[in-house]
């Protein structure tokens, strides 16, 4: 198997590393990953200018993985490394460093990444790691992460989904997205030269629901979650074209 790996937090980060080495334990592994920290750029792609790319060493305490740090957003990464590399079967994105849950996804560059693997026509899949005020052991992380691989590698394919690991997993669970409604918080400030500045930000408005990738890494679990790129919403559209 071939498997492109990337993420949003770029090619330094050691969460891309850590998914980076774990894979090879399934498949022949390339990199690409953004040169600089692309988080939140959603699905972006570049058009206004040429992409580059330069070969990029691995870390010497990792396997040396043919690699390259692209300076693109996530989704440029996919595609030109699959051009690279000469294609994959897999594409794999991540571990991002901070969960991708809920609302989450709509706009992370790591979701983003397998989802560009799909339209691809490839399976893919997005991991990230929930932070509590401490960096994430990659190397405890590393056993639940093998198993993850083991049990998507045994879905139909192709298929896309979404994996969001607690600090110190304790199991793992298929889940749904959690969907609820926030408030826009938006905190001013000024910086040293006296000019305005504004930090924003969302509060929920009810908790999690059971079931859902947020309850799951709230109770400790390893919440992954399957994904579509249709965003039809059939049960609204089936009624207009009744009425029609």
């Amino acid at each position: 198997m071939r498997i492109l790996v990337t993420n949003d937090d770029g090619i330094y980060s050691p969460g891309l590393w850590a998914l980076a080495e774990a894979a090879s334990r399934f498949g022949e592994v390339f990199v690409a990953a953004p040169d600089t920290e692309q988080s939140a750029t959603g699905h972006a792609i570049t058009i206004a200018h040429p992409v580059r790319a330069y070969p990029h060493p691995a870390p010497l305490s990792t396997p040396q993985f043919p690699a390259y740090r692209v300076r693109g957003t996530p989704a440029d990464c996919v595609a030109l490394g699959l051009h690279l590399f000469g294609g994959a079967d897999l594409v794999l994105s991540g571990v991002n460093l901070g969960s991708n849950l809920g609302h989450e996804i709509w706009h992370s560059g790591t979701v983003a990444a397998a989802k560009q693997g799909r339209l691809f026509g490839l399976s893919a899949a997005a991991f990230s790691v929930r932070l509590n005020g401490e960096a994430p052991d990659f190397q405890a992380l590393r056993p639940w992460l093998l198993r993850t691989l083991e049990t998507l590698l045994r879905l139909e394919r192709p298929f896309l989904v979404n994996v969001n690991f607690p600090l110190r997993p304790k199991g793992f669970l298929w889940t749904r997205q959690s969907v609820r409604a926030y408030e826009g918080v938006v905190v001013p400030g000024e910086d040293p030269m006296g000019r305005p500045f504004y930090w924003f930000a969302a509060k929920p408005r009810a908790e999690a629901e059971e079931g859902t990738d947020r309850w799951a890494v709230d109770q400790g679990f390893i919440a992954a979650t399957p994904l579509r790129l249709d965003l039809t919403d059939e049960a609204r559209l089936q009624p207009v074209l009744a009425d029609d």
